[in-house]
């Protein structure tokens, strides 16, 4: 049973997802020959506050420092 798990920032529309959901499974069948029934996929959201890149919270990301 594959799974797919995908991290996003909050915002994405159910639509979005939807496709998303089903690019993905349709990848993981063409490559590991599985029935779409036996493919998970789990998108978790996040906000932006809640994921640092070199040691900068990507809410600040673009702050001027003192701002």
């Amino acid at each position: 049973m594959p799974t797919v798990n995908i991290q996003l920032f909050e915002g994405r529309t159910l639509e979005q997802k939807r496709k998303l959901a089903e690019k993905l499974t349709g990848a993981v069948i063409e490559v590991l020959n599985v029935p779409s029934e036996a493919v998970r996929v789990t998108i978790t959201e996040m906000s932006r506050e809640n994921l640092a890149v070199g040691g900068v919270l990507n809410i600040d990301k673009g702050k001027k420092e003192g701002a």
